[in-house]
């Protein structure tokens, strides 16, 4: 669903309409790495970070970060809200054992527990009225001890997005290939605001900047927290 007719709908919903511009967005989306995305620096820094065991990929996308996950992961699961999107990751996965669920994440409810939960590039998709149940969930969704790991945006990038204002959470317009103009929720945070925000939740995390434009972190929950 395009904004324009979003807004004919009437709908408000944030993560409807986010969902509906990563469906429309499929068939360009891996243009987004092949054109501006520094793989090989960020492929080099997931290398550093501690993936292993029952790993579960939140917002897999077309595929691009489980390929890396694979050869460090015991099992693999992929979830994506987009089946547009999911159909390319599979794709790309095809003859491996990798596991897809197709939910959205703010709805689902995990089904096992996982030693890791990566995610690339979608933390900053959550608005701030949803980080609390969002980490409770992935709290829920990891084997006693274990940790999330992630990857994503800095704060250095609100300057090439086009905010919009009148947004109930942190939203950015987007144009597709076509023209159509779609919106997403897009929340950057620098590495200590967001330890500290982290903490609040209960959380230990280690959270660094990559390069100017790109952060890592690792958090585990806090007994008792």
């Amino acid at each position: 669903m395009t904004e324009a007719k979003a807004q004919q709908h009437g709908s408000d919903d944030w993560s409807e309409r986010q969902i509906a511009y990563y469906r429309d967005r499929a068939g360009e989306y891996d243009d987004t790495y092949s054109d501006r995305m520094s793989m090989p620096r960020l492929a080099k820094a997931l290398d550093a970070l501690p993936v292993s065991g029952d790993v579960l990929e939140l917002a897999c996308g077309t595929g691009q970060w489980t390929k890396l996950l694979l050869p460090r992961a015991r099992s693999l699961t992929a979830l994506d809200a987009a089946p547009e999107m999911l159909r390319r990751a599979r794709d790309r996965m095809r003859g491996t054992a990798t596991r897809f669920i197709e939910a959205d994440i703010f709805e689902w409810e995990p089904d096992r527990r996982y030693d890791t939960v990566f995610f690339a590039f979608w933390l900053s998709h959550v608005p701030p009225i949803e980080m609390e149940p969002f980490w409770d969930l992935l709290r829920r969704a990891l084997a006693p001890g274990c940790r999330v790991v992630f990857l994503d945006d800095s704060s250095a990038k609100v300057e090439i997005e086009e905010r919009v204002d009148e947004a109930p959470v942190p939203t950015v317009r987007r144009t597709l290939s076509d023209g159509s103009r779609h919106v997403a929720v897009k929340v950057l945070r620098d590495p200590a605001d967001l330890t500290s925000q982290l903490d609040g939740l209960g959380w230990d995390a280690h959270v660094e900047t990559i390069d100017a434009f790109h952060l890592s972190g690792v958090a585990r929950p806090r007994e008792g927290a």
